[in-house]
């Protein structure tokens, strides 16, 4: 029997990003919806006719009988969501950022743990072709020993959350979405690099600017090093860039992974191979072809408990953006990174 399954918010991500994915799901099945907008609202009945829609979630989570739910809301609303969810007996896939403060997902994440209900993050970039080859070169030790990582961001604006025109950019809403560049992009960069780097860091300093959008309360430039036991990553992120691209460099003791567009491409002393890897991580905002990855963990997880979830990945980006944010504050201090 197919997994009865419900949006909690139905914006961009959701239709364009998510949808295709569990559409494709033969052990899924989308039951009913919600949104606060008359318009998403509206945009569901069209997109998926015959399913209950409804304008509050805590209404659909008393009415239908569900298995889980994808939450597709603003970040800021996302530990409420969560926790209605969870005390509704409701195993949880959302959007990054899980949440705003790790404080709230500690607790979640022990709620969960004592209800053996799954909370999974979608994590989808670590699913895409380009970071797939990355990881599994770094898992065969085709460089050795990590060295230095580092990751770019560079786009020209943030994101669309709803259709143009439909309503206000929550990413620009600090309360809404807990942060700048750093929440939204960096998100992305945190658990990639510590998937790559292969343990904790034990250090964070990090420094976050206003370069261009002096309208918004909100960074829009992002400079992060993590200091692991035997590595350094950096991270930049801007919203300032004059070009939309993505740079990503590892360096190990036996070679370099450099990503040049679709391609990663591996130089060490007895030449240089390349692997075509499409798409470009810098192409498209939703990622439908990434999502698929993220629903067969999610499924992996509530089938198997014992395989658990990426609960472990979301902790620590979630205290990483904390100690990020602290670290700015205090002139880039470099703060020790406990747990």
């Amino acid at each position: 029997m197919a997994l009865r399954g419900a949006f909690i918010g139905f914006g961009n991500v959701a239709e364009n990003g998510h949808l295709p994915g569990w559409r494709a799901c033969p052990e899924v099945e989308i039951v009913a919806a919600t949104d606060g907008s008359d318009a998403r609202r509206m945009r569901v009945r069209e997109t998926l006719p015959g399913i209950n829609v409804y304008a509050d979630p805590a209404e659909m989570l008393a009415q239908e009988m569900l298995d889980f739910v994808d939450i597709c809301t603003p970040p800021g609303s996302h530990a409420a969501m969560i926790g209605q969810a969870q005390a509704a007996g409701i195993h949880v896939l959302c959007e990054k950022p899980t949440v705003t403060h790790a404080a709230a997902l500690t607790a979640l994440s022990q709620e969960a743990r004592r209800r053996g209900l799954v909370l999974h993050t979608v994590h989808n970039w670590l699913k895409a072709p380009i970071c797939r080859k990355i990881t599994s070169l770094i898992d065969e030790a085709a460089l050795g020993t990590i060295h230095r990582i580092h990751w770019e961001t560079l786009r020209s604006q943030p994101a669309m959350a709803v259709p143009a025109g439909s309503a206000a950019n929550w990413r620009l809403d600090p309360a809404m979405a807990g942060g700048g560049i750093l929440v939204d992009h960096g998100w992305h960069a945190l658990y990639c690099v510590r998937r790559w780097a292969g343990t904790q860091p034990q250090s964070i300093s990090a420094r976050l600017e206003t370069r261009k959008f002096t309208d918004w309360p909100l960074d829009d430039t992002a400079h992060i090093t993590l200091e692991f036991p035997n590595a350094t990553a950096t991270i930049h992120l801007t919203w300032t860039a004059e070009t939309r691209e993505n740079w990503i460099e590892i360096e190990g003791a036996d070679g370099r992974l450099i990503v040049e567009e679709a391609a990663v491409v591996r130089e060490t002393g007895a030449g240089r191979q390349t692997w075509n890897c499409p798409p470009a991580l810098s192409r498209g905002s939703h990622h439908p072809d990434w999502f698929s990855g993220v629903v067969d963990d999610f499924l992996t997880a509530i089938k198997n408990p014992q395989r658990g979830s990426n609960l472990p990945e979301a902790l620590f980006c979630a205290r990483a953006i904390d100690l990020a944010k602290a670290s700015s504050a205090d002139g880039s201090a470099v703060i020790a990174f406990n747990g």
